[in-house]
């Protein structure tokens, strides 16, 4: 199993090259994977065309409120298993789940403990996970995930968002995360990259693995509303990620099992 996570500030497009990273493994080495939508403000459904029932923060917040009348006598365990189960959506490309709001005021450490085990099982018949994080790595620092195979932080081609995947660079340092890899993935932008944010990407002590265009299709249908998924193979941005994914799958050939941690 193999988990590519991936992370940046609102507004760079990370959830555009999540939904291209799904694509690009579904049609390149399996169809068993596991879109995981961590974001607190959901959207990688809409991305991908799929409608959602539940996330794991609303079946947290119903747990709570069943308190000790959970139906049929299940446990809180059992309870937790069938209504994640539930919520799993399942397609011919990719199954999804999506993690929901944070949690409201409260402890809620014996829900998060039970939700990071069962998040743990239901990956395991996966051979690939792809997580769409929010900007602060909420989820991760909750440990609702441990092990990361591949972390792509997304920046704009700015001193601001440059800044910006370097924090997050720094918070995955403190966090008692397993990470194989991290790189730098700049959007929107055309090649070459400019000397001062070559300068400012050195500063942070990141690694670029990959720059992307601005695809204005893409743009367009998303502005709409509309799923980008059925277009997706046939965009500039695809081919693009395209590359940088072989050479990703490549890295982890000759890699091996060695954390950079």
């Amino acid at each position: 199993m193999k988990t590519l996570a991936i992370s940046g500030k609102g507004g760079t497009g990370k959830t555009t090259i999540a939904a291209s990273i799904i694509r690009w493994l579904n049609e390149n080495l399996s169809t068993s994977v596991l879109a995981v939508d961590a974001d607190s403000n959901v959207n990688l459904n809409d991305i991908l065309g799929i409608e959602i029932k539940e996330t794991i923060g609303g079946i947290r917040e119903e747990m709570k409120a069943l308190a000790e009348t959970l139906p049929g006598g299940m446990t809180k365990q059992q309870f937790l298993e069938y209504k994640i189960q539930s919520s799993l959506v399942e397609t011919p490309h990719f199954d999804f789940i999506a993690m929901g709001r944070p949690e409201g005021p409260g402890c809620y450490c014996y829900a998060n403990n039970l939700l990071r085990d069962i998040l743990s099982q239901i990956s395991a018949n996966y051979e690939y996970i792809v997580i769409d994080n929010e900007a602060g790595m909420e989820h991760l620092s909750r440990r609702t995930a441990q092990n990361i195979d591949f972390l792509l932080i997304i920046s704009d081609p700015s001193v601001r968002g440059i800044q910006a995947a370097g924090k997050i660079n720094k918070l995955v340092k403190e966090l008692d995360t397993r990470v194989k890899e991290r790189y730098l993935i700049l959007n929107r932008l055309r090649p070459p990259v400019p000397e001062e944010i070559k300068i400012k990407i050195e500063k942070e002590g990141l690694r670029l693995l990959a720059s992307l265009p601005e695809d204005e299709k893409l743009l367009k249908w998303d502005r709409a509303g509309k799923p980008i998924w059925p277009i997706l193979a046939e965009s500039e941005l695809y081919l693009a990620v395209e590359k940088f994914m072989e050479k990703l799958m490549k890295s982890e050939e000759r890699l091996g099992a060695k954390s950079e941690l």
